[in-house]
């Protein structure tokens, strides 16, 4: 049987639908006998709280079947740090961003907006608080403390799992947790990385722990979805633009909404 290192690339927004295909790949990856390690190449500003623990928990059970390595390419803050924790070995290139140790929840209100619009907006809804988070109005101070104290607990949770996985104490990630990022050179007197290389460097790293030559390297990707696929052909240009736009608004602002993005 022909043993092989397989390369998994993550790029963009971490949001549920662009992750679940790739929890899927990482489960699969987990019962191939033929694979003994994995190279997860991850270069992404973060996205939501629950996709990316999804992420990070997936990558740490395909680690505890067998070794990944995680290489961060030009960004990997946020979710995509937290992701990163998950490998046995993370690797960033020196002038790679990688931290912000953080949650924000944004609240856009545009009520002003729509009046000065002449646009009036009517939510009947049943519970005091029910539109607080719809963005028409601004919050009140009960709405903001309630929510402050939401944001306070995610973040205590990141801080306590970089804490664990970095094996450091929690007061001196603590004081790293300040929503900034560093240089990859920095994270690594910072302790939040491993080593400095790039994407091939992190790959000889692999093959040395699995003692399978980093040429035996296979490309894997989740499938991509149907429509996708057909119009991958390039006959017409208008389905890709229509769906960039689309992804565009939503890593603007639909992901932005009550939950908290790391």
């Amino acid at each position: 049987m022909r043993e092989l290192l397989a390369h998994v690339q993550f790029r963009g927004t971490i949001r549920e639908r662009s992750v679940e295909p790739f929890l899927g790949l990482l489960r699969a990856l987990r019962d191939r006998r033929r694979i003994k390690g994995v190279l997860l190449d991850i270069s992404s500003g973060g996205g939501g709280d629950i996709p990316s623990t999804d992420l990070y928990l997936a990558v740490k059970r395909l680690d505890a079947a067998k070794p990944v390595v995680a290489s961060i390419g030009s960004i990997g803050t946020s979710g995509a740090y937290m992701a990163a924790l998950g490998a046995r070995k993370v690797y960033a290139y020196p002038d790679s961003a990688v931290g912000s140790i953080g949650v924000i929840f944004p609240h856009l209100a545009v009520e002003k907006l729509l009046e000065r619009l002449g646009i009036q907006v009517e939510l009947l809804h049943e519970g005091r608080h029910k539109d607080a988070y719809q963005g028409l109005r601004p919050l009140s101070e009960e709405e903001r403390s309630k929510l402050q104290a939401v944001a306070h607990d995610s973040y205590r949770s990141f801080v306590e799992m970089v804490a664990r996985e970095r094996r450091k104490p929690t007061e001196e990630i603590q004081a790293l947790a300040t929503g900034e990022f560093w240089s990859g050179k920095r994270a690594l007197e910072l302790g939040l990385v491993d080593a400095l290389g790039d994407r091939e460097t992190a790959l000889e790293d692999l093959a040395h722990m699995t003692s399978v030559p980093a040429r035996k390297t296979v490309r894997v990707a989740p499938p991509r979805p149907f429509f996708e696929r057909m119009f991958a052909s390039g006959i017409s240009s208008i389905p890709s633009l229509a769906s960039g736009l689309r992804e565009a608004i939503e890593d603007t602002v639909l992901d932005l909404g009550p939950f908290a993005p790391r």
